[in-house]
């Protein structure tokens, strides 16, 4: 039940009617092209074709995909293809969201674990009234002694602790990618079975 509630992350499913007078093996033998590529294996039983493909060629118009099976249903309307593809791209791209939140997470509690120890450092200096040391050519013409820094300079210094924003960004830019491919591949692909199979 939960794999199946889950299956959308990564899953492209949709479903298109074939052209009136088109039969299966013919719609078949049209989208048969686009699984006769570099690294694609695929098998056809009956009305199923289910494919697999491994290190795709860039080139591969289909190559967001990793696998998927393609069914013709015949349906009271007429013939229908119904297909299901499976993409880790896709899951890579809104589980890094994920990854680089928790890094924000641990950056902001590391920060503040680091804030008490570097303020107890400020405090146990600001106790100590230090003279700064200072050379004896310089005492020697009369140069004035060297001034301490400055307390917002120290705490600047001190206050060096990481920031999440990267890991934001990053977050911010994967869930883009994320919605962008998969409303976007979810388009292109049924397209591509439109134009093969109506070519």
């Amino acid at each position: 039940m939960t794999a199946r509630f889950l299956d959308w992350i990564w899953h492209i499913k949709g479903s298109m009617a074939l052209a009136s007078g088109q039969s299966a093996d013919e719609a078949m033998a049209r989208l048969g092209p686009l699984f006769r590529q570099a690294g694609t294996s695929h098998e056809r039983i009956g009305d199923t074709l289910t494919f697999s493909k491994k290190d795709q060629a860039a080139q591969d118009r289909m190559s967001i995909f990793d696998g998927g099976v393609l069914r013709i249903e015949r349906e009271p309307a007429g013939p229908v293809l119904r297909y299901c593809l499976t993409s880790r791209a896709l899951l890579f791209c809104f589980l890094a969201p994920l990854l680089f939140l928790s890094f924000a997470g641990l950056t902001i509690v590391a920060g503040k674990l680091a804030k008490p120890a570097a303020q107890e450092t400020v405090e146990k200096d600001d106790k100590k009234d230090k003279v700064l040391p200072q050379h004896w050519i310089d005492k020697a013409l009369g140069a004035p002694a060297p001034e301490k820094p400055k307390k917002d300079d120290k705490n600047k210094e001190d206050g060096k602790t990481p920031k999440p924003t990267a890991a934001y960004v990053f977050a911010g830019l994967f869930a883009a990618l994320y919605v962008v491919g998969r409303i976007l591949e979810g388009r292109l692909v049924k397209s591509l079975f439109r134009k093969s199979l109506l070519s």
